[in-house]
């Protein structure tokens, strides 16, 4: 039988479920405004889990959509993260699986390749490598039928690298994906002036002025950009910003860029293609409101008590400890084990008192439900730390969420007309800000305007602003609280949960 490398990580860096992963790619595509005519023959993009550069690699992912049917090879490299290796290291697998189907390894274009000595095959360094398993689900959205070569890169030099490309350029039936996230936990203000050296070094193809410790994959970007050169390509810059931009705290975050580059005649096509408007975006559809009710209202029948509890223990378990409770899997259905995103919120004596979640589904719900109830708590930068004394008044309560949906929007009008009172909740981003209401917040803010000004502001946005790269998600959202279980206080006291 031919081996077939298992995704690793699915589940953890993007969802596990194929309708879920499907949404959430596709959403991130559809945030692309507009692609360019050129199609470009490599790209740049980041391989962190899609909550944080999942934005970020679609911009580099949407220009490939005028060659879906054309591109039937794509040569990835990415670097090493768990088993060490020097020079490339290739795969025995027949196939590369994600929850999206199996994508074929194209055996005979590794076959030339087979005999530089900087090559090998070594399928530990594959086995728990995310650096290229996270491009494939944008790969199979965004393409129809191609096959890959997969390469991790350890220790090799410029030269070997690009040796290794040029055996592979092939025509435009092939693209090539370099993987590579950016500097990593320095504050935000250093981390942006570390990344814009790197990206002016690759706009301006000068792998000489990327240090090792700026980019993870500094190896294999730096063996493209020496093989550009030589073949006088022109790179441009698709987006550059970090974790502190998505949805990081800014102390310690991790850069991410894309970036396209084109052969000499297709950057020409790009430049004079400029200015021409780009056809409209369709409206995907509408978040399923009646099917995603149902079928959550029923898992939080099942499953309720216990994520309140749990959320309830990882609180009482950060006042005891300073951190969110451990979890082991092993105790929970499996159907808790599946990603989910939800928010935790906290009211005391009718008021908020603290409201952190996540904006998609990027690890499983437990630990979800766990992480943001402890942050609830102690991390939402509106209030102070909760104390011990204020658990007696505590009113606790836990919302899933649907995957988000872009509306296409004309203007502001444009999105206050398509808003569903009482039914959506609503994401807005502007310039590296941005914010989330749940539906809930209609009972508060019942009027379009007020509801979206409100919003802004608490995105630190003037509550009339507006531009033309105002972006908004909708998204639906179920509701448990711990009154609606009984007794508001037997939360605090279950210990099942942990």
């Amino acid at each position: 039988m031919t081996a077939v490398r298992r995704a690793a990580v699915a589940g953890m860096f993007y969802p596990g479920d194929p309708e879920e992963l499907t949404a959430a790619v596709r959403g991130f595509l559809d945030r692309v405004k507009s692609t360019d005519a050129a199609v470009p023959k490599a790209i740049i993009a980041p391989h962190a889990g899609y909550v944080y550069s999942g934005a970020v690699a679609a911009s580099a992912y949407a220009r490939l959509a005028p060659a879906r049917t054309r591109i039937r090879r794509v040569v990835m490299l990415g670097p090493c993260h768990r088993v060490a290796v020097r020079g490339l290291a290739t795969s025995s697998a027949g196939f590369f699986e994600t929850p999206l189907g199996r994508v074929p390894v194209d055996a005979e274009a590794l076959a030339t390749i087979q005999d530089l000595p900087q090559v090998s095959v070594f399928d530990p360094t594959h086995g728990q490598e995310h650096s290229l398993e996270v491009h494939l689900p944008f790969l199979q959205v965004i393409l129809e039928a191609f096959a890959i070569v997969p390469l991790v890169v350890g220790e090799a030099s410029d030269a070997e690298i690009a040796e290794v490309l040029d055996r592979l350029w092939g025509g435009d039936e092939t693209l090539i994906v370099i993987s590579s996230d950016l500097s990593h936990y320095h504050d935000y203000e250093t981390a942006r002036k570390l990344d814009v050296a790197t990206c002016r070094a690759i706009e301006q193809l000068r792998p000489d002025g990327i240090d090792r410790e700026h980019a993870c994959g500094r190896t294999p970007v730096a063996g493209l950009l020496t093989l550009a050169k030589r073949r006088g390509m022109k790179v441009a810059t698709l987006d550059l910003r970090n974790s502190g931009d998505t949805t990081g705290p800014r102390d310690r975050v991790v850069g991410y860029g894309s970036w396209a580059v084109f052969e000499a005649g297709a950057f020409a096509k790009r430049a004079r293609s400029e200015g021409v408007p780009a056809a409209p975006m369709q409206e995907p559809p509408l978040p399923e409101t009646d099917r995603f009710a149902e079928r959550t209202r029923e898992f939080l029948d099942r499953n309720g008590r216990t994520l309140m509890r749990l959320a309830a223990v990882s609180i009482k378990h950060g006042l005891a400890h300073g951190t969110p409770v451990p979890l082991d899997g092993h105790r929970f259905d499996a159907e808790l084990l599946q990603p989910g995103a939800c928010f935790v919120s906290l009211h005391r004596n009718g008021q908020l008192r603290g409201c952190i979640g996540s904006f998609v589904a990027h690890r499983p719900l437990v630990e979800d439900v766990a992480a943001n109830g402890f942050s609830a708590a102690f991390k939402d930068p509106r209030f102070s730390p909760l104390n011990a004394n204020e658990l007696d008044e505590l009113e606790l309560s836990l919302s899933l969420l649907s995957a988000p949906v872009p509306i296409v929007i004309s203007g502001e009008a444009d999105l206050l007309s398509k808003l569903r009172p009482g039914v959506d909740g609503l994401i807005v981003e502007d310039a590296g800000r941005r914010a989330l209401f749940l539906p809930l917040v209609w009972k508060a803010l019942p009027k379009p305007r007020d509801f979206l000004a409100h919003l802004k502001s608490k995105a630190g946005m003037a509550p009339d602003h507006w531009s033309e790269t105002f972006k908004a998600w909708r998204f639906i959202a179920e509701e448990i609280t711990a009154s609606s279980l009984g007794d508001p206080r037997a939360i605090w006291t279950g210990s099942d949960a942990s």
